[in-house]
């Protein structure tokens, strides 16, 4: 009975708890059906986000591009290939959509990389071999960034499990060029509610600065799928499309700044400066043309960067003489110039305190000679005397504030520092109006030089020309030309811009290598000296900093132009103007050529103009007889007997400069070595044909014989080279530079010039 009684005890108690599991489990399965919930995660949502596969749609980085829409930066497709080694990924075994040949696939892989086998048998076995086995596995570096030409390579090979990710990598058609302004941009990890991404990031220039515009936004797409990764009957798809990122315009133009870049690095290989800048701007808008430091990069493969910093508007430097041009213009502007005043030159000694003022040539001089004069020949003791004398050290600090040279320029590039106006001491005040001491930065001069070049109204420089949306093609800002104020008067800045003419093309001009061919420049050279490590200038005739401030043509600017060459290797017998002139002349005279600037008149005022006659039904060979007589050079196009085109009309009145071209009605292919790309474009309009130029300068080659028969929609190409391309251009300039004046020139260019 004890015992029958205890095992009916132990029996009830196993039935209660048996009784209350029982509740407790069906409790929980009525609660998990009512609420549909396991420990505060939804069931359905749990199950929704198992079956559905979801996939970045990836926006497309906006393109930068010059300010004709020639391309400077894009997003080039790349693809990352990866293998998928797991046999249940093939539904099919007769379709295998998994790696089924291991031996096989790293060998034919090997042969399109140009590699051993091993690079890839290894990968796959390794994965093959894991515990637990992988699904899939990389092969590295070697497997990524590849091309579509490697992509369609492989995937005609049909290998089976071999599969490729699409990722973007910014990519930069011209290399080097302008590589300050534009920058990089590069893959970075970014840290996300989600995970860690990867995103095409701005890093330095404008890819950096626009990068809010640039970027655009991923999208998605999202669908249900079963265990095998297909879409189901109703997949319940959501896509959203990625918003494009905008495509940003700059003020750059490709050929002038192709003409920079390639200036400077003939300059780099001839005589290895320390530092190089090289900037070209729109007179009358403050549109950046073209901007160029060296050192510089290749921003496909910024490795090993000497030089992060865009110069032109993040280093300061003394700007030696060219700050002269602002000197005289406060002195004329005041009302206090006269040109033909006489003073004593060579040593300027204001009291025994103050350290002399010498002029280049060690203080020899030139005896008594004009205020215009001493613009010429560049004089300390000239700019010393009108500051001291006539102008007032506190009102010509005036005009360096209305100048801007202690402000920053606003232009819109990242890094822009202003440099420093060093005037707290009597001698300090002397040497800031000869350009000793101070610092201001390229783009700080040329912002100030821009009120000489544009009648006295001051414009801030800029490069961002308008931002677009890449999709709809809708602009969504656009810069425009700002007048930021007038320093001086137009008549002021007139009479400025005579005397920096005579700079260049004066008896007595330091600048005379700078003179062009067929346009008129003013500008005033600089040779300024360099601090040294230990707080001291440094001594010797390469260590200093060759500069040239200029505008063209000079009667009515259309460029301006900043070069400046730091410490340049020279022979016996080279100058430091030599590297400096050769970058301004070849950018300028071809940069105004290019922009179909009429040459310059000036000199043939004189001469009388042709009037050009009715040459409607005339036979070609007499209307060129005439216009020969007459000094003009007239090109027949064809062997017809009428004229049917021409790039004059009949009563222009036209100067023996002018090139003019007949074409008859049997057109022909002429002869057009020499012709500039103008001449090339008239020929190719009036004859409707396909123009493809290549280079830059004048015409060297081209792809029609001369007297082929040409049609409408005929293919033109041509190359063009500058002047003398074919031999060395800096030396010819020294050979060419012979005068006894040139030479004297050069003797004061690499004397002490701010002493």
């Amino acid at each position: 009975m004890r015992k029958n009684r205890t095992t009916h005890m132990m029996a009830g108690i196993l039935i209660i708890v048996f009784v209350a599991i029982f509740v407790v489990l069906t409790g929980r399965f009525i609660y998990i059906q009512a609420t549909g919930e396991v420990n505060g995660v939804s069931l359905e949502e749990w199950a929704e986000q198992k079956r559905t596969s979801s996939y970045i749609l990836p926006a497309e980085r906006g393109k930068i591009l010059d300010k004709n829409g020639m391309i400077l930066a894009y997003d080039r497709p790349t693809y990352r290939m990866y293998a998928i080694i797991d046999e249940t990924y093939s539904e099919d075994p007769e379709n295998p959509r998994h790696v089924v040949d291991v031996d096989r696939t790293a060998e034919e892989l090997a042969k399109v990389f140009e590699t051993e086998p091993e690079v890839f048998r290894d990968s796959l076995q390794a994965g093959l071999q894991a515990e637990p086995p992988r699904f899939q596995v990389e092969f590295g570096n070697i497997g990524k960034q590849l091309t579509q030409k490697q992509k369609e390579e492989i995937e005609a090979l049909g290998l089976p499990g071999i599969y490729f990710d699409e990722s973007p990598m910014r990519f930069y058609p011209n290399g080097m060029f302008a590589s300050h302004i534009i920058g990089f941009a590069r893959e970075t990890e970014i840290e996300t509610e989600d995970g860690v991404k990867t995103e095409v990031t701005g890093i330095a220039g404008m890819e950096r600065q626009m990068d809010e515009y640039l970027r655009g936004t991923n999208g998605y797409i999202s669908y249900q799928r079963d265990l095998y990764n297909s879409k189901l009957l109703d997949p319940n798809e959501i896509i959203k499309e990625p918003e494009h990122g905008d495509d940003v315009y700059l003020t750059l133009d490709q050929k002038i700044q192709t003409l920079v870049d390639e200036a400077l690095t003939t300059v780099e290989k001839k005589y290895d400066p320390e530092r190089m800048t090289a900037v070209v701007m729109h007179a009358k808008t403050g549109e950046v043309l073209a901007m160029s430091s060296r050192p510089s990069y290749n921003p496909n493969n910024p490795a090993n960067v000497e030089n992060w910093y865009n110069d032109v508007v993040s280093t300061p430097i003394e700007p030696g003489s060219t700050v002269k041009m602002f000197t005289w213009a406060a002195a004329i502007e005041e009302g206090l110039y006269d040109g033909n005043e006489l003073f004593k030159s060579g040593t300027y000694n204001v009291n025994e305190k103050i350290i002399p003022i010498r002029d280049v040539n060690e203080g020899k001089g030139w005896g008594l000679i004009s205020y215009d004069e001493g613009f010429e020949r560049s004089s300390n003791v000239a700019a010393s005397k009108l500051v001291w004398e006539k102008i007032g050290t506190e009102k010509f600090l005036d005009y360096l504030h209305a100048f801007d040279v202690d402000k920053k320029t606003g232009i819109d590039l990242p890094g822009e520092v202003t440099g420093e106006i060093l005037y707290n001491w009597p001698r300090e005040k002397l040497t800031a109006s000869f350009g000793q001491g101070s610092t201001v930065t390229p783009i700080q001069m040329m912002k100030a030089a821009t009120s000489i070049a544009n009648d006295g109204k001051m414009v801030k420089p800029y490069v961002i020309s308008r931002i677009v949306d890449s999709t709809s093609g809708e602009v969504i800002e656009q810069n425009k030309p700002e007048v930021v104020s007038e320093p001086i008067s137009k008549e002021t800045a007139e009479q400025v811009r005579g005397l920096l003419r005579r700079a260049v093309e004066g008896e007595h001009a330091t600048g005379k290598r700078f003179k062009l061919e067929d346009y008129s420049i003013g500008g005033k050279t600089g040779t300024a000296q360099i601090v040294g490590p230990d707080g001291k200038y440094m001594k010797g005739r390469e260590n200093m900093i060759f500069s040239f401030l200029g505008m063209a043509p000079i009667e009515d600017p259309e460029l301006v132009i900043f070069v400046s060459v730091q410490q340049p290797n020279l022979e016996i017998g080279e100058y430091g103007s030599m590297p400096v002139s050769f970058i301004v002349k070849n950018v300028m005279e071809n940069s105004l050529h290019y922009l179909n600037i009429d040459p310059d008149e000036s000199e043939v005022e004189e001469i009388e103009r042709f009037e050009v006659p009715d040459f409607n039904g005339e036979e070609p060979e007499k209307i060129a007889q005439s216009m020969n007589e007459n000094g003009i050079k007239v090109t027949v196009v064809g062997e017809g007997n009428t004229v049917t085109q021409a790039n004059v009309e009949p009563g222009d009145k036209i100067l023996p400069t002018k090139h003019v071209i007949l074409v008859t009605d049997e057109p022909s292919m002429p002869d057009v070595t020499g012709w500039s790309k103008r001449e090339v474009v008239q020929l190719a309009e009036m004859l409707d044909l396909q123009l493809e130029s290549f280079g830059s300068g004048f015409v060297v080659l081209q792809s029609v014989e001369p007297n082929t028969p040409l049609r409408e929609g005929s293919y033109l190409g041509i190359e063009l080279l500058p002047p003398n391309e074919e031999r060395d251009p800096v030396e010819e300039t020294e050979e060419n530079g012979s005068t006894e004046d040139e030479q004297i020139d050069g003797e004061n260019e690499n004397q002490d010039e701010t002493n």
